[in-house]
């Protein structure tokens, strides 16, 4: 019997950018168009006693958890209220009920705060399916932690409690193109499910045509897919097939819902 889960992951620009409050029906239509399975956010903002990734899953009826803080640390002192009380973290969205959800810190010997992936495990027809969702660090001048932090992701998909019924999967905003060093622990022991699927090897999940592109990020990030879903194999038998892969994101009625763009993956897997 063959098993599935389309897998998206997105990063919804938390609060920043104009007019952020616009934003909020198209990304919950584009999700909505998308239907995934598992959703994996960053910079998902958190306020008044709720978060953007609960008042998602209550419009999709998916369940969720969240973790906080991630990158980058939300601003202070911008004289916005909505601004100021505001969080920043990252959340894993599933069609099916989370069993687990663990907030893992990661090494971040530069910064002043404690950057979190979250590790959950959710109810798949199949058996227990393991996501590991994450932000990581940005700062090129600091790519010593940023690799640090693609290792680590690297050793909790690959630990072997996480051995089962269903692929094991990293998914987040990474920020590293493929190739980069920061994601060299990744490649070396999952498998990139836009290159398994068939994905234009010139997609790019960070557009330097969006209105708002953060252009300071520079070559490393502007124009490259940045954005990324990987997955290995839950036992050695196991054979994955990727029948899919795409971007979403596109502007809903003139308003961009991102400065990035999504990736969704479709997994098939049997054994």
């Amino acid at each position: 019997m063959d098993h599935r889960a389309r897998i998206m992951t997105w990063n919804l620009w938390w609060r920043f950018g104009p007019r952020w409050e616009d934003r909020q029906p198209a990304i919950l239509e584009t999700l909505r168009r998308a239907r995934p399975d598992v959703l994996v956010l960053q910079e998902v903002w958190a306020a008044d006693g709720t978060t953007q990734a609960d008042e998602l899953a209550g419009e999709l009826d998916m369940h969720v958890a969240f973790g906080a803080p991630s990158y980058p640390l939300a601003p202070s002192d911008t004289g916005e209220s909505a601004l100021d009380n505001a969080e920043l973290g990252i959340a894993v969205l599933t069609k099916w009920p989370i069993i687990d959800a663990t907030p893992v810190v990661m090494p971040a010997r530069h910064r002043s705060w404690d950057p979190v992936a979250l590790v959950i495990s959710t109810e798949h027809p199949a058996g227990p399916m393991h996501v590991i969702g994450a932000c990581l660090d940005f700062g090129v001048a600091f790519t010593d932690d940023r690799i640090a932090q693609g290792t680590l992701l690297a050793e909790l998909a690959t630990a072997p409690e996480r051995d089962g019924p269903c692929p094991v999967v990293i998914a987040g905003d990474l920020n590293a193109a493929a190739g980069s060093p920061v994601l060299r622990s990744i490649q070396d022991v999952l498998v990139d499910a836009w290159d398994a699927g068939g994905g234009d090897p010139d997609a790019v999940t960070l557009p330097s045509t969006h209105p708002s592109a953060p252009m300071e990020a520079g070559p490393q990030m502007i124009d490259q897919r940045i954005d990324h879903v990987f997955y290995r194999s839950g036992r050695e038998d196991q054979r994955v097939i990727v029948e899919g892969v795409r971007l979403a994101g596109d502007s809903v009625d003139g308003v961009y819902p991102s400065d990035h763009r999504a990736v969704v993956a479709d997994l098939r897997w049997r054994g």
